[in-house]
Parts: structure tokens; C-alpha cells; sequence
């Protein structure tokens, strides 16, 4: 059951003794918009806008709990027939009319509705309760006989794909060959008769492929879709939109049983979408599309061109100012951008949905600041209204406006980015190259929900129809995918795979091209990018003005400086030389978290370590070290330089030992050669018997961290001398120098007092040598289990601790990241045993239990322990909200997740009640 279980229990009075019953149904009169879990987004919402006063056609809720429990026992709850049956007659006495009569029949849409929206992704059928006897009572009510075929084939069509599953294709080419028939385009051009032969072809279709006649019972009808709408919770494309959007896979879909309002009813009627403000920039205004003589599948699927919403003005001005007065109310009432879907029946206007919109992450800062000035949400919700994600999508590079290339045309730009790749026209192909490695365009004339997998693989979508609230746009939106729909002036032939542009140049499938999602064009080849604004702003390149980037970066700058106001976590950089750490220092961070000394050893030094860690003699050693000494001590000069002020934790040398080995196969080719040859080298020789010596099965697991420190005499000595002597320096020189020493590794807290018994013998000698009073912390990682589960011991030793995430997470789970990411671990998420990879975001019932025993067994020990975090995790949205909670005191990520991870730490410590956004 859900967690609102104690909303939805009715008390009965059959029995002396009170007993609770559930209640699966609800009419729209009896829901609000706080029973999202219950009724879904669609459901509550409707109930709220009827709590309201608006014009909403009467109908009637099958809750989440119904379809799980149909889900889990493969048959409806027992009790939910009757309540229908119950609510079903409710609807019939208020409308006057009966499901399916044959005079004047009753129609209802039947409709899917989760707690967060899922657009396209689940089954929809609209006027179910026609048939070929209330057909007629249709045409005849309404006067039209074209609308009632119209309708009828349309519920045939819906029906067949989505509760029969036949192959909607068929439908869809039968009606193409009845507008090819009669020489028109578009479907509004056929009359009553084609469509009357429509129906029977949609018929003799559904027969033979569905092994059964089209239902003429109504309430077969409905009950048949409630079920399809039940099972579409579990189809794939819905499971894969979950896995995307992480929204949980347990809790089931509500079904709305509505009844039917027709926007096909000729030139007065229509139906379209509407938002608030603009979900691509954020700006106020009259934003969405509206479609004459439609239903509302029509303008979200994109298979005709809408007109501007702006345009109702002229066509029918009172339903426009009616719905422009609703816009506001819903606007002030939901207290955010709201996306709405209406139908115009013969000037009447109805409210079919409502909910809170989906939007481009530049919008989501720009309408959060917008609200606060209008006093609609204080700063700490406005917080809330936008995330980490979100943040990082404006931190991409854009087009270059001054470059020099082709345009081919250009559509409405729905969602932003610059996006490049290879001309691709259907989803198969997408994910194949993808999955090669090709960045690739999907292009369309327009998507649908079966698009789904192709979308997420693309770094862009392009259509040539639809407008900003057809289905590309909309999913492209909510997965902060770039997407340019409604380039009609492009002719997209997905048979032949290739596009026409104006002039006739032809785009074939593997040609590559640009789209911006801010401008709407697109372009022929690779287009330059250059820095983000935001980046910029971040860098301290740019501030706040009147035009469009600056507005941004000026709604960038509030929230984030709220952001900093509330945090508690702070948050530290990953940087392991002084240009990263002073691009770090201009991005926020308030030290560094995670300097990865064999990061140092990299090139000319390579050959200094390798002499070191295979060096037979002392004398061999002690000279290695003698030359790695000056070069580690300039190293760290310049970083505490950089972060003069600020904690700089350093790690010292913790490699695979076979990171700074000679290749065995190449030294052993090089030796067999030699040998051939009779010219073999001596050194070699020594070399690969040192190599085969030290050769490790798993090197990760082998001599490496605190092991090759105890091993190697002098190695971490050496380091910590440099450390001190820098230091010192750096005090000398007037700066605040302040080191923290940590230790790898380690998994016994004996290998941490010896480790530190040395490293203070050295801190004192520098001390004695240099006449500069030092303060050097000194700590660990704790990135092996035992570590964690030791942690009380091990803080005895230690004066903070660092949780080394990345390895904690390896080897908890037992494998390798280098090599799993690449071979099971899309079949795992695909299988639903992972929901997102544990590298990505932290597993908290696994690692994340460990992390947490741990920071509560080492403040047992040592109160005053500095707990902090350097794997990625640290730059992770979900994982820094989990260190928040956990009592870490910072978290440490790469540069460029700085920002990232200062907002969610500000969102982390400052929660809104009621904030339900995605």
C-alpha cells in the first residue's frame, strides 16, 4: 500500500462494528491535488481544477492501487467492477445520458495518469462507446455526420494498437491510401463517406489481426482499455522513460475515466496545449499550440502543424480570454509554470489536464527568480525548482554565432543545446552507432513513445512537424535532450534515410549535422562551440546585464548564492596541480579534498618512480628519492600558492603498482629479441626478472596505498618532507599554507600509526630544520570495507578521514570498474537490478550503510573527526543530498562539478515542503 494509504480508507457502517474497506474509485469531486500518489499527477490535478470552479467534463479516478494490485495478481481487485459500475452511473445521471446508448450515446475517454508524468509513454483511448448502432445516434446528435465517423474510426484505430496490439502501422498506411485515394493531404479533407469505408477497412484489420472483431459492447470497451492502461505501467518503453527520469518502478498508474468533449467537431471546435510561460526560456508571455477541428492525440503527436496559441485570439477571442484568465489562476494557485491541455467544443472551452511543466534547465532558473520577485515562493523554494542536473546542462559549450556555416533551415527551438552527430532516421540505427561510439542526430518527421530508446542514445532530435508540445518536445525537455521540431521547410524521407533542404541540398543518413535547440537552426556539417555564459560567469568572465545570457547568469548568481548561505556541506575540489586548483578556487571551492600525488609522476618522472619501486640496493633507493625530492616540493609550493587559505588534502603515492612498471609483454619481446640476436642487454635482463617479481593478477587489490609505503622505504617519507618543507616555504613567504597528509589504503589501523609515527618524526625534523611552527593533519581514505568497519580504531590514528568512494564502491560489490561499466552493466540496468550505475550515484543500502556506520563509530572515537568525501560521488546531485544527511563536512569533486555540487548541498540543507519537481 501507499503512504497515503490512511487517505483513501473509507469507513462503512453495513456492519454494528465499524470495518474499513478500500476505496479504489474516485470521482473528480472528491480528489485534490495532494493525492498524486493515489489518483496520479492527471487525476489529482483534474480534481483540483474541479475543486476550482473550472470547466472540467465530469469523470471519475481508478486509483494507483488498483493497478498495482492487478499488477501483482494478474486480475483487478474484486471490488473495483462495482465501484465502477457505481461511478459510472453517477456520470450517466449527471450527463443525461448513458455509456454507449444508441441515440445519444455517452463517450469517454479512458486514460492513463502516473504520479509523475510520463508523456506519451502509457495508453490513452479516446471516445470509447461508439460502436456501428450509437454511431449513428452520434451523427444524428451532433449533426455531423463526418465527425461521428471521424470519431469512430479514431477509437478503432486507438483501440486496435493499444488494447488489441495490432501493429499501428497498418492503420496508419490504410488511412493513407484513403487520402492517396481521393487526392488530399491531410486528414480533415476526407468526408463521411471515405471515413465510413475507413472504419470498415480499421474493422476487417482489428479482425485479422487481433483474432477478433472490434468490441460493440461499451462497457466491454472500457473495461478492456482500463485493463490496456493497467499493463502499459510495465511496458518497455515506459520501464526504459523510469529508468531515465529514476522514477520508481512500484508505483503504478492511475486510470481517469473522463467523459468525452470534441474538439473535431468542425472549424468552432479545436483543442491544444498551453503553457503558463515559455518552458524553453522562461519568459512570460503566450506560449503553446492550438490545432482547429482536432482531438487533443492530434497536436502532441505532431502529424499536423498547429498555429500558435496566440492565434485563438483572432479565431475565437472569447474562448481565448476565458482561457487566458485560467492560465493566471492555475499559474497563482500551482504557484509555478503550469502545461495545460484544453478542447474547444463549438465555442464551449474544457479543461482536460493540468500539472506542473516540464522545462529547459535555463527556464527552471529564470522562472524560480521570476516567482520570488513576485512574491509567489521565497528563495528557499525557489532553491528547490531547480537541481544539479540542470545546472550542469547550462555549463555546456554553445554554438559559436560568428562561425562561418550552411545553414539548412530552421524549426522552433524546444529544447536547448548545441548538438552535433551523424544524420540518423530511426531508432534502431541510433543506438547502433551509438553504441559504437558515433554521436549521432535522430531525425524525424515526427517521434512517438516507440522513439524513446532512440532519443536518449542521440545527442539531439530534429523534426520536421510539431511544435514545442509535441511528443519530441516535450520528452527532449524533461531528459535535457536538444531538440529543433517543426523544421517544416526540411523534408525528412525516413525510407530513403536522408533529408532535403531548400535549394536541394541532401542530407544522407552518416552526414553530419548541427542543431541548436536555442535558436531553432539547424546546420550542415560540425559547427564550432564556445564557452557557456554560465561557465563564464563562473570563471568571472561575466556579470549580470539586460540581455538574454545575462539575465541567466543573473538568476545563476541568486540561487547559488542562496545556495551558499544555507549549506552546511562544504565542498572541496579533486585537483592535483595549481591551474586545476585555481580554476577550482573560481568555481567555489573551499579547498582541495583530493590531490593524487601519482598524478605527479607522470612523464619524465615516470622512470624515477620505476627506479625507485624496483631499486635492489639502498643506495639505489635513496638516490631515486634524493631527485624526486626538489621536484615533489615545487609541486607543492605551487599548490599551496594556488589555495593559499584553504585545506589542500594531499594523498600520498597511491598507484597500481603496474601503472609505473614496464609492460611485461613488451619488455619480454624486447628481451627475446636481444636474445635472438645474441646482443642481449643486462639491464633488461634485471628488469624483467624485477617486473616478474612484482607482476600482480590484480593489481588493484595488490601492492599499492599504505603497502607500498610500508614496503619501500623512504617513499612516504620522502613525500612528506616535501609537503613540509613546501609548507614551511610558503609560511616564509607570508602566505597560510594549510596541509593535510592522508594515508591510502589502509585497512588496519596498525598501518596508519606507522605510517604516522614516521611522518611525524619527519614533520619535526622540517620543523627544527626550518624554524616555522607546522600544523599538519594527518588521516586516511577509508576505501576497503575493513577500513569501515574498523573505524573506530582506525580514528584513534587519524584526524579526519576521506571516504574513497570510488574503490569503497569496488570492493563492496566486487568488481572492477574498468572492466564491468563496459560488459554487464547495460544488461543490469536494463534488467532493472541496477537503477542507475553505483560508480554514478552512491549505493546507499551497500556502500552508503558502510559510509554511514563508519562516520558514527570514528565521531564515537574522535568527536572532533573531519569526515569528508573525494570519490565522484562528490560532484553527484543524489549522492551529495546522501552526505548531507550522513553528517559528512565536505564533499570533494572535480572542478567542474563544483557548482553542481554547492547547489545541491544549498538544496540538501534547505528542503521545501510540498516540492514535488523533476
Amino acid at each position: 500500500m501507499s503512504e497515503n494509504k490512511d487517505l483513501h480508507v473509507a469507513h462503512t457502517s453495513e456492519t454494528t462494528e465499524a470495518t474499513e474497506a478500500v476505496k479504489f474509485v474516485y470521482d473528480f469531486t472528491e480528489g485534490n491535488r495532494d493525492l498524486k500518489d493515489l489518483l496520479g499527477g492527471k487525476g489529482a490535478n483534474l480534481a483540483e481544477m474541479t475543486n476550482l470552479g473550472l470547466p472540467v467534463p465530469p469523470g471519475f479516478t481508478i486509483t494507483t492501487e488498483a493497478c498495482k494490485t492487478y499488477l501483482d495478481s494478474g486480475e483487478e481487485p474484486t471490488e473495483l467492477r462495482d465501484e465502477v459500475s457505481a461511478h459510472l452511473d453517477a456520470l450517466e445521471q449527471k450527463m443525461g445520458k448513458r455509456l454507449g446508448q444508441a441515440d445519444d450515446p455517452l463517450l469517454v475517454s479512458v486514460r492513463s495518469g502516473a504520479k509523475f508524468s510520463m508523456p506519451g509513454m502509457m495508453d490513452t483511448v479516446l471516445n470509447i462507446g461508439l460502436s456501428d448502432k450509437s454511431v449513428t445516434g452520434l451523427a444524428k446528435q451532433s449533426g455531423d455526420d463526418r465527425f461521428a465517423w471521424d470519431s469512430y474510426r479514431r477509437l478503432i484505430q486507438m483501440f486496435g494498437k493499444t488494447v488489441l496490439g495490432v501493429d499501428g502501422d497498418l492503420f496508419e498506411e490504410a488511412l493513407e491510401k484513403a487520402k492517396e485515394a481521393k487526392k488530399v493531404t491531410i486528414d480533415t479533407d476526407l468526408e463521411a463517406a471515405d471515413l465510413k469505408k475507413l472504419v470498415t477497412k480499421f474493422k476487417k484489420i482489428v479482425k485479422t489481426e487481433a483474432g477478433r472483431d472490434f468490441p460493440q459492447d461499451p462497457r466491454e470497451q472500457m473495461d478492456l482499455a482500463i485493463r490496456s492502461v493497467f499493463e502499459s505501467w510495465n511496458t518497455d518503453r515506459a520501464k526504459l522513460y523510469r529508468r531515465q527520469e529514476r522514477i520508481p518502478h512500484d508505483l503504478g498508474t492511475a486510470v481517469n475515466i473522463c467523459s468525452m468533449v470534441f474538439g473535431n467537431l468542425g472549424p468552432d471546435s479545436g483543442t491544444g496545449v498551453a503553457f503558463t510561460r515559455d518552458p524553453a526560456s522562461g519568459h512570460q508571455g503566450v506560449y503553446g499550440d492550438y490545432l482547429q477541428n482536432a482531438q487533443g492525440e492530434d497536436v502532441v503527436a505532431g502529424i499536423r502543424n498547429t498555429v500558435p496559441l496566440a492565434d485563438l485570439e483572432q479565431i475565437d477571442k472569447k474562448s481565448y480570454d476565458q482561457l487566458m484568465q485560467i492560465m493566471e489562476t492555475l499559474e497563482t494557485h500551482y504557484k509555478d509554470l503550469c502545461d495545460i491541455e484544453f478542447t474547444i467544443e463549438r465555442g464551449q472551452l474544457w479543461m482536460l489536464q493540468t500539472r506542473v511543466g516540464k522545462r529547459t534547465a535555463g527556464a527552471a532558473f529564470r522562472i524560480a527568480t521570476q516567482l520570488v520577485d513576485q512574491g509567489l515562493i521565497d528563495e528557499a523554494e525557489a532553491l528547490q525548482r531547480v537541481n544539479g542536473a540542470q545546472l550542469a546542462q547550462l555549463m555546456f559549450p554553445r554554438f559559436d554565432a560568428d562561425s562561418k556555416v550552411q545553414q539548412l533551415g530552421r524549426g522552433i527551438a524546444a529544447s536547448p543545446g548545441a548538438a552535433v552527430g551523424k544524420a540518423v532516421f530511426d531508432s534502431y540505427t541510433a543506438i547502433k552507432w551509438s553504441r559504437s561510439g558515433e554521436k549521432v542526430i535522430l531525425i524525424r518527421r515526427e517521434t512517438n513513445p516507440d522513439d524513446l530508446d532512440g532519443m536518449i542514445a542521440a545527442e539531439g532530435i530534429l523534426t520536421s512537424r510539431g511544435g514545442k508540445t509535441s511528443h519530441a518536445a516535450v520528452v527532449a525537455r524533461g531528459m535535457g535532450k536538444t531538440c529543433v521540431c517543426g523544421a517544416e521547410e526540411l523534408e525528412v524521407d525516413t525510407k530513403r534515410r536522408r533529408l532535403t533542404a531548400p535549394g536541394g541540398i541532401v542530407v544522407e543518413e552518416g552526414d553530419v549535422v548541427s542543431i541548436d535547440g536555442s535558436t531553432g537552426k539547424v546546420y550542415l556539417g560540425e559547427v564550432p562551440v564556445v564557452p557557456s555564459p554560465v561557465v563564464e560567469y563562473f570563471e568571472g568572465r561575466m556579470h549580470a546585464g539586460a540581455d538574454d545570457a545575462d539575465e541567466l547568469v543573473a538568476a545563476v548568481h541568486r540561487i547559488m548564492a542562496y545556495a551558499d548561505r544555507v549549506r552546511r556541506l562544504r565542498v572541496r575540489a579533486n585537483a592535483d596541480n595549481a591551474e586545476d586548483a585555481l580554476r577550482a578556487r573560481r568555481f567555489g571551492a573551499q579547498g582541495i579534498g583530493l590531490c593524487r600525488t601519482e598524478h605527479m609522476f607522470l612523464g619524465e618522472r615516470r622512470e624515477m618512480v620505476e627506479r625507485l619501486i624496483l631499486a635492489d640496493a639502498d643506495e639505489e633507493r635513496e638516490d631515486a628519492l634524493k631527485e624526486l625530492l626538489p621536484l615533489q616540493k615545487r609541486d607543492f609550493v605551487e599548490l599551496f600558492e594556488a589555495m593559499d587559505g584553504l585545506p589542500v588534502t594531499v594523498r600520498l603515492l597511491d598507484p597500481p603498482l603496474h601503472e609505473f612498471l614496464p609492460d611485461i609483454t613488451e619488455l619480454s619481446v624486447r628481451v627475446a629479441l636481444a636474445e635472438s640476436r645474441k646482443d642481449s642487454n643486462e639491464n633488461d635482463l634485471r628488469l624483467l626478472q624485477a617486473v616478474h617479481r612484482l607482476h600482480e593478477q590484480n593489481p588493484m587489490l595488490g601492492l599499492r596505498g599504505v603497502r607500498l609505503g610500508l614496503v619501500i622505504p623512504g617513499l612516504f617519507t620522502m613525500q612528506v618532507r616535501a609537503i613540509a618543507e613546501a609548507a614551511a616555504e610558503r609560511k616564509n613567504a607570508k602566505g597560510d599554507p594549510r596541509a593535510e597528509i592522508m594515508i591510502p589504503l589502509v585497512g588496519t589501523v596498525q598501518e596508519l600509526e606507522i605510517v604516522r609515527e614516521e611522518a611525524e618524526q619527519v614533520i619535526a625534523e622540517v620543523i627544527e630544520s626550518t624554524g616555522v611552527d607546522l600544523k599538519l593533519a594527518l588521516g586516511t581514505m577509508i576505501e576497503l570495507p575493513r577500513a569501515a568497519l574498523t573505524a573506530d580504531q582506525i580514528a584513534e590514528a587519524a584526524e579526519f578521514f576521506s571516504f574513497g568512494t570510488n574503490d569503497l564502491t569496488q570492493t563492496v560489490w566486487g568488481f572492477s570498474r574498468d572492466d564491468v561499466e563496459a560488459s554487464f552493466f547495460t544488461a543490469y540496468l536494463e534488467k532493472g537490478i541496477f537503477g542507475v550505475s553505483p560508480f554514478e550515484t552512491i549505493d546507499k543500502d551497500g556502500v552508503g550503510k558502510l559510509v554511514k556506520d563508519a562516520v558514527k563509530a570514528g565521531r564515537e572515537t574522535r568527536p572532533d573527526l573531519k569526515l569528508g568525501v573525494c570519490g565522484e560521488h562528490g560532484g553527484d546531485p543524489e549522492s551529495v543530498h546522501f552526505f548531507h544527511e550522513v553528517g559528512l563536512d565536505y564533499v570533494s569533486c572535480s572542478p567542474f562539478r563544483i557548482p553542481v555540487a554547492r547547489l545541491e548541498a544549498g538544496r540538501a540543507a534547505s528542503h521545501s515542503t510540498g516540492s514535488d519537481h523533476r
